[in-house]
């Protein structure tokens, strides 16, 4: 059984409930129906009921599956003033509010705040920013943690590194230059991300590309920084750096540059020290090792929201939706 089916095997046993905002795409309703059908979790779509089931009709069975529309729920008024409350001291009025309720994405993001749901996934026709904003204003960051990130797990065919070929790379989509104190605190999402997918305990490198002091350079220190606060906010967390890539990877190299590491030659999450360096990392990967890059997950926030691609297809969606309901179990 490949990481996937893993994963939504998984996601079955969670009982979550995750609602679709963007229920007028094809894709999203393509992926409602396998969601139901391999009872992966409890959807719920919003929009407009009659389009939706136009949208649906002789091509994907939505039966049973509930449909809100935020322009016309019951439940607006009561987001609203939540909103209101929330945002008041920020000059937030009861009017903008209730405009902003009525809008998918936003109505989503006050279902997870209330708990009316477990998680949302969207981002198939909404840009990235669009989505995170109510989510920042809203549901903002996990106790401890300041900052938002993505991750993505690379699985690597034929390959012996990480787990079996199975690898966490973060943060590849988010954060351009975080310091050091954000860069500890992405790596700190990343074993917990790393938890909630795997049965196995994550491993995580602080990429630099200096080995245990092979180079000085202020970029170096901010990872040997980053390390530090990991090891001290998270102390039971398997961490090491700074190392380069190939120390953290390969057992026979890391002996070389790394003979004290723990970490160094079995690491199976790698903290990039920039967006740069992470985007153009899970990238190359990908396209030359032939690896599958499934994500970006979104990791940091109180309560699990995620980004879809606006190219993904229909499983996208449906595996987004399976990571979605894991990450609610483990919050």
């Amino acid at each position: 059984m490949d990481l996937i089916e893993k994963i939504r095997q998984r996601a079955r046993g969670t009982n979550k409930t995750i609602v679709l905002a963007e229920g007028i795409d094809e894709r999203t309703l393509k992926a409602a129906e396998v969601i139901k059908k391999e009872n992966i979790a409890k959807t719920i779509l919003l929009g407009n009921e009659k389009k939706i089931k136009e949208q649906a009709e002789g091509k994907y069975d939505i039966s049973g599956i509930e449909i809100i529309d935020p322009q016309t729920s019951p439940k607006t008024q009561e987001y609203a003033s939540l909103l209101y409350e929330l945002r008041k001291q920020k000059g937030m009025t009861i009017e903008k509010a209730t405009e902003l309720a009525r809008d998918p994405i936003w109505y989503g993001t006050l279902m997870v705040k209330s708990k009316d749901v477990d998680g949302m996934v969207a981002g198939a026709i909404t840009a990235t920013a669009d989505l995170f904003r109510p989510a920042f204003q809203i549901i903002k960051t996990a106790p401890g943690i300041g900052v938002v990130s993505s991750a993505f797990i690379m699985i690597v065919p034929d390959c012996e590194y990480g787990s079996n070929g199975i690898m966490l790379f973060a943060d590849c989509a988010i954060n351009p230059n975080p310091n050091a104190q954000q860069l500890a605190e992405i790596a700190i999402s990343s074993a917990k991300t790393w938890k909630a997918l795997m049965d196995d305990d994550p491993r995580i490198a602080m990429l630099s590309f200096s080995t245990k002091g092979s180079a000085q350079h202020e970029m170096v220190d901010k990872v040997i920084e980053a390390t530090r606060i990991v090891k001290e906010k998270a102390p039971d967390l398997m961490v090491d750096g700074e190392l380069q890539a190939d120390a953290a990877l390969v057992p026979k190299v890391a002996k070389t540059k790394a003979p004290d590491s723990k970490i160094a030659g079995h690491a199976n999450i790698m903290i990039f020290p920039e967006l740069e360096a992470g985007n153009i990392g899970y990238k190359l990967v990908q396209r030359l090792a032939k690896a599958e890059a499934v994500g970006p997950i979104s990791q940091g926030l109180a309560m699990p929201i995620n980004d879809l691609s606006r190219g993904c297809s229909a499983e996208d969606i449906v595996n987004v939706v399976a990571i979605t309901a894991l990450q609610a179990s483990n919050m």
